[in-house]
């Protein structure tokens, strides 16, 4: 199973699952119905749509009847989960250093959310943001959670050191929180940012398993991974730039300079994910056109110019291509 960039890794759902064994529920019953299997989710390359996640998570809470969950899967969250991102901070220097590979390269596990670390060293103080950069629906309390303890568990294990610090949460607080006092104490809610927050101090402690030669081969591969996710990003990043410019002139030469790359490097970068700048601006002109026909206070004249073309007969040939029917005749038709 393969999925967008803003999917959840495997990795991290097939943990959910084994976690779900200690209350005695099986894997089948959580993933009965679901367009997921046990087996694929071992493959570091699946990755499960959001709402797809959520619905299993919400089936774990309901089946094991423990609301806490969420803490439950941070508190067993490891490094290895994390792929090659949590071999290269295992391997850094230092909680600053790791704190660097893990907001440069977050994106390689998600783009649904983002790392940002705010240091203060007048002031003593540092923290790490955890921004949404997608909608999570209603996974959103269960991974700000358990990503939020995680963080905190693998810091201790990485520096062999208990951590002071506090975090925050920009949601109310769930219920069950009143009744686990070591996350009561430690964590407010409705805050105005996700975040952890802690001395700067910390980001300067070594950490035990620090390998400079294993961190660069971490490294490397962290950065052909996020070179991937860029790459797959690519024909949304092209159709918006294309929607932004449609009526001004949306040609290859200047989409590509927008997005500081050759126009033969554009070609090719989407050639390799199997569409094409024209196949890309044929599409947003036909969705644009469709629209804009529902609006009978348009002229056909207007609706051209709008998507592009300068001549109406340019504008009726491309229509007619797209939908086997004049622009006039699929507005009579509505």
């Amino acid at each position: 199973m393969r999925g967008s960039p803003s999917d959840i890794p495997g990795p991290y759902v097939r943990e959910v699952i084994a976690l779900c064994a200690r209350w005695q529920v099986p894997a089948a019953a959580l993933t009965r119905g679901l367009p997921l299997t046990v087996a694929t989710l071992d493959d570091p390359a699946t990755r499960v749509p959001i709402e797809v996640c959520a619905a299993l998570v919400e089936r774990a809470h309901r089946l094991t009847r423990e609301p806490a969950l969420a803490l439950y899967a941070g508190w067993q969250m490891r490094l290895s989960t994390h792929g090659f991102l949590g071999f290269a901070a295992m391997t850094a220097a230092t909680v600053g250093d790791a704190l660097a590979l893990a907001v440069r390269f977050a994106s390689t596990r998600t783009t649904a959310l983002g790392l940002h670390l705010e240091v203060d060293r007048a002031r003593g103080r540092a923290a790490l943001v955890i921004e949404e950069r997608a909608p999570l629906g209603a996974l959103r309390e269960f991974a700000i959670l358990a990503l939020i303890v995680g963080l905190w568990q693998l810091g201790r294990d990485l520096t062999r050191t208990p951590l002071a610090g506090a975090a925050e949460c920009a949601f109310p607080a769930p219920a069950f929180v009143a009744g686990v006092p070591a996350v009561a104490g430690l964590v407010r809610f409705d805050r105005p940012a996700h975040r952890l927050t802690f001395a700067a101090g910390l980001l300067d402690l070594p950490i035990a398993t620090a390998d400079p030669a294993a961190l660069a081969l971490a490294r490397a591969q962290c950065e052909r991974e996020l070179a991937a996710i860029v790459d797959a990003g690519l024909p949304q990043r092209v159709r918006a730039a294309v929607t932004a410019r449609l009526e001004r002139g949306a040609t290859l030469p200047a989409i590509a300079r927008e997005l500081r790359m050759s126009s033969r490097t554009l070609k090719r970068k989407l050639a390799a994910r199997a569409t094409s700048f024209t196949a890309i601006v044929d599409d947003v002109r036909r969705q644009r056109a469709l629209l804009l026909l529902d609006d009978r206070a348009l002229g056909l004249g207007e609706i051209a110019a709008a998507v592009g073309y300068t001549e109406l007969a340019n504008f009726t040939r491309a229509f007619r291509r797209w939908t086997g029917q004049t622009p006039a005749a699929y507005r009579r038709a509505r």
